[in-house]
């Protein structure tokens, strides 16, 4: 990744002390970058990653600004947005069965507070933002996924009322990120931590696999490519859940496994592009771009002569995509900073 093109920018991260927000950190903090703002609503996470920087990064913890607040008051969003030049919103409900059960919180986060964003840094003056989505937003079941794909709706139409000189707003969607935060691999080392079986919900669920950094390296990938409105997706490996239980399993050790059926709004496998995103997706090598609808609501100016096609013949999707073996998901597991920490805890 090159660093040069946020030399003495302002970055706002949204949500920032969460996963993604402490990945951005360990590629930035580093480099020549002028400011990193973080906004969140949790003080003691914020005292926590302060204290953190502090230790590790004396040297570079003051460019980091803490700033308490939500993204739902849009007074409170507003007030950080004075001088940052690109933003990242992170900021979400991720859990599938908390928004299950509460799918209004939900909306105010995800869809209103994704509104509220955009307008604050659209008034700031904000020249890129990178929002980011999730594969479960593709044919929503769920009740977060149904708000990020409102999300993603929100995002497009801000997108269309905002000169790209002054603001390019774009989107990235993408599936489970390894290890992070509330991630069924940290459940899984915790459970075997305590000596009992891990719990798994379907062993034939599929599910797409990405590391925190290949997360970062989507946002910026985005970040340089983007036009307004697009959205953008990583070409991503997958495995089935069993699988995944099995290599945790080889590297911290075998405690038996305890089937306990899907959750609430859980899906058998995760779609990351439907068949009316693919047909006019752009294939970009380890990524796809899908370019904004540029029309407006006067259709009857616009026509096409030939066949239409609307559908690609199938969606890209964790049952279709290329499949892990166990032996790969260990290879991939000894990759991630999370692992590697836990297998030392463990003394291997």
């Amino acid at each position: 990744m090159e660093p040069n093109i946020f030399s003495g920018r302002t970055l706002l991260i949204t949500g920032g002390t969460g996963s993604f927000g402490n990945t951005v950190l360990k590629h930035f903090l580093t480099s020549d970058i002028g400011e990193i703002r973080i906004f969140s609503r949790d003080e003691k996470k914020q005292d926590d990653m302060r204290h953190d920087l502090q230790a590790r990064f004396p040297r570079h913890a003051g460019k980091v600004k803490f700033y308490i607040g939500d993204v739902r008051d849009e007074r409170s969003i507003g007030s950080v947005m004075h001088g940052v030049d690109y933003l990242f919103h992170a900021a979400a409900l991720k859990q599938v069965p908390s928004c299950e059960f509460f799918p209004m919180e939900a909306v105010r986060t995800n869809i209103i507070g994704t509104d509220n964003v955009l307008t604050a840094a659209i008034r700031a003056g904000v020249k890129k933002v990178v929002c980011l989505s999730t594969d479960k937003a593709a044919y929503p079941i769920n009740a977060m996924g149904i708000s990020k794909a409102m999300m993603e709706k929100v995002i497009g139409a801000k997108a269309r009322t905002v000169k790209a000189e002054d603001t390019t707003i774009c989107c990235t969607r993408y599936g489970n990120v390894m290890a992070s935060r509330g991630s069924v691999i940290p459940l899984f080392i915790e459970q075997i931590k305590a000596g009992k079986p891990i719990t798994i919900t379907d062993p034939a669920m599929t599910r797409f696999l990405m590391s925190l950094d290949e997360a970062v390296d989507l946002v910026v990938f985005a970040f340089r490519h983007a036009n307004p409105g697009d959205l953008f997706v990583q070409k991503a490996p997958a495995s089935t859940i069993g699988d995944l239980a099995k290599a945790v399993q080889q590297l911290f050790g075998d405690t038996g496994t305890h089937i306990i059926g899907t959750r609430h709004g859980e899906k058998l496998f995760e779609t990351l592009l439907t068949r009316e995103e693919r047909v006019r997706s752009e294939d970009m090598g380890d990524y796809f771009r899908v370019a904004a609808d540029g029309r407006d609501l006067n259709y009857d100016k616009y026509f096409v002569q030939g066949q239409v096609h609307t559908q690609a013949p199938e969606d890209y999707t964790s049952h279709n995509t290329r499949r892990l073996t166990v032996e790969q998901v260990v290879d991939k597991l000894q990759s991630l900073d999370y692992v590697k920490e836990e297998l030392s805890a463990f003394g291997k």
